[in-house]
Order: C-alpha cells, then sequence, then structure tokens
C-alpha cells in the first residue's frame, strides 16, 4: 500500500480484513487441533508413536461431525492424528495441506490400535481450546492453542517449556487489531468502503476466487448433502424458478457443501469460519454478476460484507450457540444492497430486517448441515435486500430490533453472550450422548 493515502482508521480496517479472511483447508475447529498436533510433533525427538489429546467442549461440538479434507473420516481423531504425523506447523489453518495416502493410512492404524486418545477439557475456560501431547519412546512434546485457531500459547518438551504467553494477552490487549471495531459504527464502515482507494482492498478479490472455486466443485460433486447440487437440478426438473433468488441459495450451499463434505480445496475464511467467509462472498459475487459491476466495484461490496460481518461478529464468542453463518449472512446482505442502491439508509434496513428474521438459528456444531443453515441465512438476506429496495424493514418496535442499528446489532449479540449460553450447554450435552 505505499504511496496511498489513508486514514489512520482505513489501516486498522485493513489489518483486520487481513487478520480475519484468510485461506482454511477444512473446518477450522478440527484443523485448529490439527495444527496444535503440528507444532507439538515438530518439537519431537523421533516419530510420533502415539498421542493424547484435550479440546473445549465448543471445539469438540464444533468438530464431532465434520469430514477432514481429502480423508473421507468425520472428527478430531484423525485430524489430530494428522496433524502429527504429516502437518505443516508453519501452515496456519492450511496445516493438512500437504496430506498423503501414507500419512492417511498411518493414522487410520494409529486410531485403530488405539494409539489416539482424545478427551474434553471439563471446566475449561476458553472456548477454543486444544491441547496436545505427542510421544515417542521416552520422548514428549506438547503444543496448546487457546482463544483463537491459531493462537499457540504453549509448547513444552520433556526437556522444560519452549514457549509460553498468556492467551487473554492477545484477546483483550488494547492495542490489538480487532479492539478498534469496539469504537467504530457501520456508517464508518461505510464511508470507509465508499473513499478507500481500489488499490489497499484489491486483496479481498482473492476471496472471490476461492470461494467461487468451492462452489463449482460443490456443483460438479455430491459433496456433503449436496444441496446446491439437488436445488440445481429441481430448477431444471421445474419444481424452483430458475431466478437470482435460487442463484444465490444455489451457489452458496453448494460452496458449503463442498467444505462441509471434505473437498481438498481451501475456503477464504472470516472470523475463523469457512462457512462464514463462504457466506459473506458467494452472494455479493451473485448480485455483482447481475448488475454487472466491474472489478472495482465488486472488491468495495466483498469488502463492506467481509468487514461487516467481521464487525458483528466481534460482538459475539468465537464460538457461541448463535449459527453465526446468519451474522456473515447480514454482511452479505449489506453487499448486496449496496451493489444496487448505495445509500445507508438501504444497508441499515436491510439488517434490521434480518435480525428481525432469523436471529434464533442455533449452532449445534458443524457438520454437512450446515449447508442448510447457510442456504437459510442468505435467502433470508436477499429477502431483506428487497423489502429494503421497497423501504421496508422490521420496525423498531418489533422484538430485539431497534430503531437505531447499532442497538439492534448489540441486542442480537447480547443474547449470543448471555442468554444463549445455557442454549450452548444443553446442545453440548446432546452431543456428548453420542459419543
Amino acid at each position: 500500500m505505499s504511496g496511498l493515502t489513508l486514514e489512520p482508521l482505513w489501516h486498522d480496517f485493513i489489518r483486520i480484513v487481513k487478520k480475519e479472511v484468510k485461506p482454511a483447508l477444512g473446518c477450522t475447529e478440527p484443523v485448529s487441533l490439527a495444527l496444535a498436533a503440528a507444532v507439538a510433533a515438530s518439537e519431537l525427538k523421533g516419530k510420533v508413536e502415539h498421542i493424547e489429546a484435550w479440546v473445549s467442549p465448543n471445539l469438540m461440538k464444533n468438530a464431532m461431525a465434520v469430514t477432514v479434507p481429502g480423508t473421507g473420516m468425520t472428527g478430531l481423531p484423525v485430524a489430530v492424528a494428522l496433524g502429527a504425523l504429516t502437518g505443516d506447523h508453519q501452515a496456519g489453518l492450511e496445516v493438512l495441506k500437504g496430506l498423503t495416502t501414507t500419512a492417511l493410512s498411518e493414522a487410520k492404524s494409529m486410531i485403530t490400535a488405539g494409539k489416539v486418545k482424545l478427551r474434553m477439557e471439563r471446566g475449561c475456560d476458553e472456548v477454543i481450546y486444544s491441547c496436545v501431547r505427542v510421544y515417542c519412546g521416552d520422548s514428549w512434546a506438547s503444543a496448546t492453542i487457546a482463544g483463537e485457531h491459531t493462537n499457540v500459547v504453549r509448547i513444552e518438551t520433556n526437556d522444560g517449556i519452549i514457549f509460553d504467553k498468556q492467551a487473554d494477552l492477545v484477546r483483550d490487549d488494547e492495542n490489538t487489531s480487532l479492539s478498534v471495531l469496539s469504537k467504530v459504527t457501520l456508517s464508518d464502515i461505510f464511508r470507509f468502503i465508499n473513499n478507500v482507494p481500489l488499490d489497499a482492498i484489491r486483496f479481498i478479490l482473492d476471496a472471490a476466487k476461492l470461494n467461487g472455486e468451492l462452489s463449482r466443485e460443490g456443483l460438479r460433486n455430491s459433496w456433503g448433502l449436496h444441496i446446491g447440487k439437488t436445488l440445481k437440478k429441481q430448477c431444471e426438473n421445474g419444481l424452483l424458478a430458475n431466478d437470482i433468488s435460487t442463484e444465490i441459495i444455489v451457489r452458496t450451499s453448494a460452496a458449503s457443501d463442498a467444505r462441509m463434505g471434505g473437498a481438498a480445496l481451501p475456503a477464504m475464511s472470516n472470523s475463523g469460519s469457512g462457512n462464514q467467509g463462504i457466506t459473506a462472498t458467494i452472494p455479493v459475487i451473485v448480485i455483482a454478476e447481475h448488475v454487472k459491476a466491474d472489478e472495482e466495484r465488486l472488491a468495495r461490496a466483498l469488502m463492506l460484507s467481509h468487514l461487516g460481518a467481521i464487525y458483528i461478529h466481534n460482538q459475539l464468542p468465537r464460538l457461541s450457540a448463535l449459527c453465526a453463518a446468519t451474522t456473515a449472512a447480514m454482511g452479505a446482505a449489506a453487499g448486496m444492497a449496496w451493489l444496487i442502491d448505495d445509500r445507508y439508509e438501504i444497508l441499515t434496513m436491510t439488517i434490521n430486517s434480518m435480525i428481525g428474521d432469523i436471529s434464533g438459528i442455533i449452532c449445534d456444531g458443524a457438520s454437512n448441515s450446515c449447508a442448510m443453515k447457510v442456504s437459510t441465512s442468505v435467502s433470508a438476506a436477499w429477502k431483506a435486500v428487497l423489502m429494503a429496495l421497497d423501504n421496508s424493514s422490521v420496525s423498531g418496535t418489533d422484538g430485539i430490533v431497534s430503531f437505531d442499528i447499532e442497538k439492534s446489532i448489540a441486542n442480537l449479540c447480547s443474547l449470543a453472550c448471555h442468554a444463549m449460553q445455557i442454549t450452548d450447554k444443553q446442545i453440548i450435552e446432546i452431543m456428548e450422548d453420542k459419543m
């Protein structure tokens, strides 16, 4: 960005998006555990012979039914085994990109032989937490991730501690980029995307490339519940209208199908979630194509969608009982609305209607059915856009919606942070019974 004149706040916005919007291969919860295993294995003297791992209840919830890319297998045991055997500890959320058939065979053998032990860390204060200890004879090494999916807070071996830091220093430090979001409003983001030089945000177009390819893969093959492919087929059968609304749902669902079904392609994630990244990206692409937007207008709409989604999600726990595809879809709704009518009032009406519509969708863990929630969320987003374009939205007199958009968002996030914590515990208990 050398040579560009940017306001100080705009630098912060760009840093935030670059931090929160990045490639991830596979669902980020099992991938986070795989990364901890890879880091631990990188410090071990010798080949990994057996593994012990501990995860927080929420990480367990969001990884229990997920297909690990390239394996055809679900859950945490295969993720931690592959991370330890073949993971690239320097690749972040793409830790498993070097997966080989030999490593997969070894991982399966370790699991079958009972050499992979996984436990839930009860009473864990961290929503995202994983600790992996790998062994070779009498030697061992461990790594702990906490607070964020790639935030390594401790590395230790039988020879002593190699690295140690407080997880909450990263999360709560007033100098971190995300802390800026507590001091801004949607109107600040709106002014930014309308005025920032294109070259400063051109990088966001990579989201269109990565998530667009996931969508195409989801329509080529039958991944997961193959919702996108099924709906497209029903359009051809005349049972579903082949219109712009269906196109949004089909293409977005297809990308989620591929990701949750184990396609070996990275998603461009948002706020630590590939599904959130997909939801914030694909609907905007569809509308950009429909209105024949040029590259600059697409980049600005994608930046509004992704930064808007981050802004809302920042008021939530990283993982909670509220399905975050809904908040990502609020970002997408803003981006879609802006492409058609770039008045700020349209944006606020759109998000208010979204909050009044789908605020109660729960997260019951990452799985193939996430594509269903994604399809519901983007459908609601387009409906809210259409209402706003007709000068209609959910009123501030209704439910948790306020006349002030910032208050509406705060009300939604307050539910997730407080009342829905009980819901989250109940969901985890139900899922525990399946283990």
